[in-house]
């Protein structure tokens, strides 16, 4: 017995050891403890002071009270308020209420709501309460009707978060530019919208990007989107069925339930910003001796006349002028070396521009134009006399595209230029053949000429410029230079037909990378889209309504009651292969309401899976983790 005894105390002794041992190293990880499941769940309202709906109302304190310790964030943005209050009420979050201190007088007889949007979190794992409202009358009687819809991106069908969307009751065309709405709310995440507490009768809705918080369209940069009907809010009865599951496969029962559906609750709004940018000169700048910039701030349709001060009736030509794609940069070599060999240049330039009014007037301004000082580069030795060429690139190189184009790229203004100079040969068989292909300038920049030709599949070219055939005005030729080059045969292409429905016209068709850039346009002809001598790849499409034919997507103007051009998506990728050769699709732009046509795949607004701020933080550790790991273990090797 004696023996079991001591063999027991040692087993003991050991067991004890060992916990001891797990118990000290369990309180020495460093590890996030194991706190259970994490919290999904909005915080819950439970009641308020006063009750929801209260009529009657004359007090400037309210009082909500929810389930867990919650708080509010950003409540001056958040938070819309409806009428709109002069003097903001003062919103505070303390524990697990929010106070709101009204501060200035409330109009009798009105229903007031207050939108808390998504601005109420819980404390720990951020989750979002959305939508929640309060509401309350100082009158008998709390409107009750409710008007919803989506708010997308009149050119590329985007849902516009945060976007204030709102009624008026006065249908003057004036209301929305001179009155604050009447009633408002604001887009979530998704761009949806939801406008409570509304009373019976007719209203225009409209949304508009409020930059300076006055809830009406009072400024140029703001975006806005309206529609064109009347909105009546309205309610109906309406059944929905509600399926309870007993597990993932198998359900339990499937129960109706009976509610008041409120109308409209299907509106699309379109929001664009009207197309109104104040015209005005940025600033000029020297470059170097031979060359000097004038910025504008947008698209110079009347290019500027510019004077030497020093010499207005000297009508030679002392500069040529390159412009850039987007007309806003205006750059002028200076080619008379009496002129550019000056330190300060004295200029005058006339120009149109936006007044205080804006509108286009002329204006003048006279500008000195002073020489940077450029640091002399040290040469090695034997380039003492080394002369600077004229640079010359040509684009593009080795394979090529059919639908390419050669661009021959100078680095300054040529003195003159004859095709001629440039000669161009065909590989027939085994010989090479002379081809005089048509080469022209560039319109906006001088330094700039193009073959102008239409390239054959499979066919091989090369191209050679003598040394010192071209000259620059500054005195400087070329260097020798020979291209070859490579056209792609045809089954390295496909070809996409797509038969329109659902519109006659005029419109075109823009075909999109996964990016949502151009790629391609094809104009609707004979109700067909054509889009041939495509490289395989993943493609969108989208057509654009083209109400006016001018060839280009055109946005809306409120005062003259013009929306923006219809967009619409095809709701399908194209994938094309190599060697497929053509493809023929059908489209009828309107058969999907238009918020369903987007492929998920370019929308960048995409839902978001619910889960918690915390699990959020904690998945993007875990992916440092793994990726300071991974560059670890390279660095090993």
């Amino acid at each position: 017995m004696r023996f079991f005894y001591q063999i027991e105390k040692v087993l003991f002794a050991t067991v004890y050891f060992l916990l001891l041992v797990c118990g000290f190293y369990a309180c020495a990880s460093m590890g996030a403890p194991a706190g259970g499941d994490y919290d999904i769940e909005p915080p819950r309202f439970i009641k308020s002071n006063p009750e929801p709906n209260t009529i009657r109302f004359n007090r400037n304190k309210i009082t909500l009270f929810f389930n867990e310790y919650i708080s509010i964030e950003k409540p001056s943005e958040k938070v819309i308020i409806t009428p709109p209050q002069k003097k903001a009420p003062v919103i505070k979050s303390i524990g697990k209420q929010i106070t709101v201190e009204l501060r200035d007088s409330l109009i009798p007889n009105t229903t007031y709501t207050f939108d808390f949007t998504n601005g109420i979190v819980d404390n720990n794992e951020k989750n979002t309460i959305e939508g929640y409202t309060f509401a309350f009358s100082t009158g008998e009687v709390v409107d009750s009707l409710v008007v919803s819809g989506l708010l997308l991106n009149a050119e590329n069908l985007e849902p516009m978060p945060n976007v204030m969307v709102g009624i008026h009751s006065d249908l003057s065309d004036t209301a929305f530019t001179s009155l604050p709405f009447l009633r408002t709310s604001q887009t979530n995440e998704l761009g949806r919208f939801w406008i409570r507490n509304i009373a019976s009768g007719s209203y225009h809705i409209f949304a508009l990007n409020d930059a300076n918080r006055d809830f009406r369209f009072d400024q140029p940069g703001e975006a806005i989107a309206f529609d064109d009907s009347l909105i009546i809010p309205s309610f109906e009865p309406a059944v929905r069925m509600d399926t309870i599951w007993k597990d993932s496969l198998t359900i339990d029962s499937v129960n109706e339930i009976h509610y008041n559906r409120f109308t409209p609750d299907n509106i699309i709004l379109r929001l664009f910003k009207e197309d109104f940018n104040l015209q005005y000169l940025l600033k000029t700048d020297r470059i170097d001796s031979s060359q000097f910039t004038v910025n504008f701030n947008s698209k110079v349709d009347a290019l500027p006349a510019v004077y030497l001060i020093d010499d207005e009736e000297n009508e030679t030509e002392w500069y040529v002028l390159e412009q850039s794609s987007d007309k806003k940069t205006l750059t002028y070599w200076i080619t008379d070396s009496l002129i550019y060999q000056k330190d300060t240049i004295n200029i005058k330039i006339d120009y149109m521009a936006h007044d205080t009014l804006k509108a286009l007037e002329s204006k003048t301004d006279t500008i000195k134009l002073i020489q940077k000082k450029k640091e002399v580069s040290k040469k090695k030795k034997g380039e003492e006399n080394k002369m600077e060429i004229l640079n010359i690139n040509i684009t593009p190189t080795g394979t090529m595209d059919i639908y390419d184009t050669i661009k021959f790229t100078f680095s300054e203004p040529l003195l003159y230029f004859e095709p001629h100079l440039i000669h161009i040969q065909q590989k027939i068989d085994t010989l090479w053949e002379k081809r005089d292909f048509p080469i022209l300038q560039d319109s906006l920049n001088p330094r700039v000429y193009y073959i102008d030709h239409k390239w054959p599949y499979g066919q091989e070219y090369r191209i050679d410029i003598d040394s010192s055939a071209i000259f620059s005005v500054y005195g400087k030729w070329n260097d020798s230079i020979k291209v070859n080059l490579k056209t792609k045969p045809e089954d390295a292409y496909v070809h996409l037909y797509i038969g329109v429905e659902g519109t006659d016209g005029p419109g075109f068709g823009q075909l999109l990378d996964g990016s949502e850039k151009i790629i391609k346009e094809s104009l609707l002809q004979e109700g067909e889209l054509v889009f041939e001598n495509l490289k395989p790849g993943k493609y969108f499409l989208r057509y654009i309504d083209d109400k006016n034919g001018n060839g280009k997507w055109d946005i809306g103007n409120y005062a003259e009651k013009r929306q923006p051009e219809p967009v619409y998506y095809y709701p399908a990728v194209f994938e094309l292969k190599e060697f497929m050769g053509e493809w023929e699709q059908t489209w009828n732009v309107t058969e999907l309401p238009i918020e369903k046509q987007k492929p998920l795949e370019i929308v960048k607004n995409k839902p978001k899976e619910k889960q918690s701020k915390r699990k959020e933080d904690e998945n993007k550790r875990n992916s440092n983790t793994r990726n300071s790991s991974g560059i670890q273990g390279m660095s090993r090797f």
